[in-house]
């Protein structure tokens, strides 16, 4: 085997204009195959992180009828619907890689919120249990955060978000304002943030809307006060802190089927509901990846005629050097000897054309990432498929020349000299 690779490597040498422009079509499609794979991969990484944000591995549990969330606003709460208490909170406590829970309930699109002349319009009030910050990774800027007392006494004091901030207030500093909801007055005590500052990648606007829907801030109230401006004995929505990314849908499915195990709502249709980000973002990958199929499909037209090209200079080959087949088998040599030899040029050939292409497909990936500022991903696998890949390729090409050069009769063979 060493030795018919040693063969194969002069071979090429012999004539390198014509064994390049041989590997070239396998260069091409290795090379657009790399660079398409990578800025797959890269960019369903990056839809994944935009959907789930900077990773505190937080999943929401609602309240939904069908795939929508129930509006209490526009049609009150439905027969059967209670709102959850500590036992449903230590049921989902106990479920395997759960961190913390908590609760709250939710308004969103509140044209009912003022200050002012400002409204937040887009924006979304919530009435929140007290570890609700600490499980959703919300940290204070300025001010104070809810207190025990907030809770107990009932008192009418909210946290805003920088969003609602900008919104609202334009500049003037909000602590200790006065705002309206649903024309009751609340005090703002404190601004809250992400802990991880994020921002989505934005490459279009589709994008835009995909990512930034309902972005026009939030409101958090105590929960126990929630009934002055809203309803009272509102059910609750559920959010999860899990222990890692890889664990939220299945932790989400398992807390919405507890819940509707214990809740049941009069009308069927109602049920918790787990907000599946990591399925959202695989029906996004899917529609971006059946958009580069064809460009895949086309790559692999390329390798076709690569390999074609392959069979072609492989059965020249076999044509230059019949006299020098004559003289092995004259010698003893066996077929599968000169198979072997012609088989293993074919393969080398394919596979130094796979290497080449491998890494010109790398650069052309990076090089497209810079132009385009598309995210991309190398994958070590990829690479490794795609070598053994053009391997098989010079094997099927290159099986008929080798069978032709082994089937000569060695007699024939010296007389076409």
């Amino acid at each position: 085997m060493l030795e018919n690779i040693k063969l194969s490597f002069s071979g090429i040498m012999s004539h390198k204009m014509r064994s390049f422009l041989t590997m070239l079509g396998i260069i091409i499609g290795i090379a657009a195959i790399i660079a398409i794979v990578s800025i797959i991969e890269g960019t369903n990484k990056q839809i994944e992180k935009n959907l789930i944000g900077s990773g505190n591995n937080n999943i929401s549990v609602e309240i939904a009828r069908g795939d929508d969330p129930v509006d209490f606003s526009g049609e009150g709460i439905p027969d059967g619907l209670v709102d959850l208490n500590e036992y449903h909170i230590n049921e989902l406590k106990n479920i395997k890689h759960v961190k913390k829970v908590a609760t709250y309930k939710k308004r969103n699109e509140c044209d009912g919120v003022y200050y002012q002349d400002n409204s937040l319009g887009n924006g979304a009030v919530l009435g929140v249990s007290r570890n609700y910050l600490q499980t959703c990774d919300l940290i204070l800027k300025k001010g104070r955060t809810f207190s025990k007392f907030d809770y107990t006494k009932f008192r009418k004091v909210v946290l805003i978000d920088e969003c609602a901030e900008k919104t609202l207030f334009q500049g003037k500093d909000p602590i200790g304002q006065t705002i309206e909801i649903q024309k009751e007055p609340y005090t703002v005590v404190g601004i809250i943030g992400d802990k991880k500052e994020f921002k989505p990648v934005i490459n279009n606007q589709d994008d835009y809307y995909t990512y930034y829907s309902n972005k026009s801030g939030r409101i958090l109230m105590p929960n126990t006060t929630w009934q002055i401006p809203y309803q009272f004995d509102e059910p609750s929505n559920v959010v999860i802190k899990v222990d890692k990314t890889s664990n939220l849908t299945t932790v989400g499915k398992l807390a919405a089927k507890k819940l509707n195990n214990i809740i049941h709502a009069n009308d069927p249709s109602i049920k918790y509901k787990a907000q599946n980000l990591l399925e959202q973002a695989k029906k996004i990958q899917e529609l971006k990846e059946s958009t580069n199929m064809m460009l895949i499909w086309i790559a692999g037209i390329s390798l076709l005629v690569g390999g074609i090209g392959v069979m072609n200079i492989m059965l020249v080959s076999v044509t230059e050097r019949t006299s020098e087949i004559g003289l092995k088998k004259a010698l003893g040599a066996r077929k599968i000897t000169i198979l072997g030899q012609f088989l293993t040029e074919s393969v080398v050939l394919t596979s130094i054309g796979g290497i080449i292409g491998v890494l010109v497909g790398i650069g052309l990936a990076e090089i497209v990432s810079k132009v385009n500022k598309l995210p991309i991903q190398i994958n070590f696998l990829s690479a490794v498929f795609s070598v053994i890949f053009s391997m098989l390729i010079g094997i099927i090409f290159g099986i008929l020349p080798s069978y032709k050069a082994a089937k000569l009769e060695p007699i024939e063979a010296l007389r076409r000299e």
